[in-house]
């Protein structure tokens, strides 16, 4: 034995997510994962909770314009966080939009004929949690059964690896706030299990003006009541 010993094997998930310090290199990271899975484009989302819709901020992405345009960024949104959207650790299922006769409620018979047509005959949507922030990537192919599902999960772990690493490509990405601080604040301590009266004490305010605040708070997003609204900040990482 001469004393040496083997190097150490770097981390795969770490493979290419060093390098990530401009939105080219997010581009390129991204394109290559769709070179590693099979698919033929990529969509990295924030979707923004407006009163009466959710509409997609798109961060990253090699759709063409026209198809963004005809989809639509409602149509975006819903894809991006659908029920067919598979959370970390969790084995995705696509959407396939190709001659499809059931895409599980998620689109329209004439949507998914329109996402086939402009060349996504098969999406897949991944949560990612990056930090408090919740983004949502969309894989997709112009054929459907070509996209590795086993891939689809490793890449989903690279993507939220690498943009932990980089949460000041994000800084220009986070998704539009429209809580005010205090009307944050106080759906944030009762997403916590804190009654009116204990975030009144909190807060330093009366009892009547937290129940204004998160009245407000409920509006803005549309909610039914508390905990729709609560939901609706957690998903969007405002809370």
């Amino acid at each position: 034995m001469n004393g040496s010993t083997a190097p150490v094997e770097a981390d795969p998930l770490s493979k290419g997510t060093s390098r990530l310090s401009s939105r080219g290199d997010v581009t390129a990271f991204l394109m290559e994962l769709c070179a590693e899975i099979g698919a033929d484009n990529y969509m990295l989302v924030a979707v923004v909770h407006e009163q009466d819709s959710n509409d997609a901020r798109i961060l990253c992405s090699n759709w063409i314009f026209d198809a963004i345009e005809l989809a639509g960024k409602p149509l975006i949104a819903t894809l991006a966080q659908g029920s067919l959207t598979a959370a970390p650790g969790t084995r995705p299922q696509p959407l396939v939009t190709d001659g499809a006769p059931d895409t599980d409620g998620l689109v329209t018979g004439e949507e998914a004929r329109l996402l086939a047509v402009l060349g996504h005959a098969e999406v897949y949507s991944l949560r990612l949690d990056v930090g408090r922030q919740r983004l949502f990537c969309l894989f997709s192919s112009g054929k459907a059964g070509s996209i590795d599902p086993v891939g689809v999960m490793r890449a989903q772990l690279k993507c939220c690896y690498a943009l932990s690493l980089a949460p000041h490509l994000l800084a220009q990405a986070s998704m539009r706030d429209p809580l005010s601080d205090r009307e944050r604040e106080c759906l944030f301590w009762v997403s916590e299990g804190k009654t009116t009266d204990e975030v009144a004490v909190i807060l330093g305010v009366s009892s009547n003006t937290v129940n204004s605040y998160i009245t407000h708070a409920i509006q803005k997003f549309s909610a039914a009541n508390r905990a729709m609204a609560i939901a609706t900040a957690i998903r969007s990482g405002i809370i």
